[in-house]
């Protein structure tokens, strides 16, 4: 496993934040960043996720539990600040007494990408040194080439057709480049080289085939591109074991975001779970990424602890731990398991 160089503060690229609606206006103002990807969703009530991001600019939504196209509202995130976002009176993300999650990550560099790709992105914001970018591009119909500003091949990348209904492609690096995975269904990976060309990304290039999922001519797309980050961030697999005494995956570092999804077979949601909804273990309280339902607590599948060096899955549930299954994982730190002065992280 290849990692970029370590973080010990991963709350000044990844932070997640709860907050109550007013049903106004009103500043968020707890990052200790300015973030370039703000992704929404309510607690409280079935309200559709909202993603947006620094590279289309405030009013443009995109929504991971849909299709659609990207929308344009002036009501949901009016604003990206230095220590974080302005929300406008839209219910789906600042309903009056409604909870709601946020969860934010940093870019921030908008010239110099590397490469030399077939296709110039439209816009860009990159970090190597958290491992995340942003890149906006125009399909061209056939198989093409694009850079993504790491500096190490992408661990994972998503992409999101801004102009047309299409489902989101997901490549992530325990499926490899002949498989793809797509974040608004609960679909298994499929074995098929038409998003990812058969082709791994380098570290400087991505590339995509000519599905309209990711590059149909004229189409212009967003894809949000992560790598490993040791002690920060991590992409990987894991093979349930059909037990409460669950799987345990480790990360390197204290657990703070986890999404995992069940990539071998199908009916199975795009779980999330973080350190600020459940400060403690058990950690239990879900969303998913495919569904616009309300945050689920105490049942199903939604059970795994958050630990100093990884995380463990507490439950028998073919959604995150069936016997023999095969899921793959997204997961950013709270803390370090140790950072470079030598401090350890502590447990729950």
């Amino acid at each position: 496993m290849s990692y970029t160089n370590g973080l010990d503060k991963p709350s000044d690229y990844f932070e997640t934040v709860i907050y109550t609606g007013n049903g106004g206006t009103q500043s968020i103002t707890s990052l200790d960043f300015q973030p370039d990807l703000v992704w929404l969703k309510s607690r409280s009530n079935g309200n559709i996720h909202n993603l947006n991001d620094s590279v289309r600019g405030v009013n443009k939504q995109i929504h991971s539990n849909l299709a659609d196209a990207e929308s344009t509202l002036t009501t949901v995130l009016t604003a990206f600040n230095s220590n974080g976002f302005t929300l406008g009176s839209e219910s789906d993300v600042n309903g009056s007494g409604r909870t709601f999650v946020s969860w934010n990550w940093k870019a921030g560099t908008t010239t110099g990408i590397a490469g030399s790709p077939s296709v110039t992105p439209l816009g860009y914001s990159f970090n190597a040194t958290s491992g995340f970018s942003a890149i906006k591009y125009e399909g061209t119909g056939s198989a093409a080439t694009l850079p993504h500003g790491l500096g190490v091949a992408p661990d994972m990348i998503i992409v999101k057709a801004l102009e047309t209904s299409e489902n989101w492609a997901v490549y992530h690096k325990s499926l490899g480049a002949t498989k793809y995975i797509e974040l608004n269904l609960t679909a298994a990976g499929a074995s098929s080289g038409i998003m990812w060309n058969n082709t791994e990304p380098t570290s400087t290039l991505f590339t995509v085939n000519t599905n309209g999922g990711v590059n149909t001519n004229g189409n212009n797309y967003i894809a949000y591109c992560f790598a490993d980050v040791q002690g920060y961030s991590q992409f990987g697999s894991y093979i349930g074991n059909g037990s409460d005494d669950g799987t345990f995956v480790y990360t390197g570092f204290k657990v703070g975001w986890l999404m995992v999804k069940r990539s071998s077979a199908a009916g199975d949601n795009w779980i999330m779970w973080d350190n600020k909804r459940n400060p403690f273990n058990v950690t239990e309280n879900k969303l998913e990424a495919n569904d616009a339902g309300a945050e689920g607590v105490g049942s199903g599948s939604n059970k795994v602890d958050f630990l100093s060096n990884g995380f463990k899955l507490k439950i028998n549930h073919a959604g995150t731990n069936g016997s023999g299954s095969t899921y793959i994982y997204m997961a950013f730190a709270e803390n370090p398991l140790i950072t470079s002065t030598g401090i350890p992280a502590t447990a729950r």
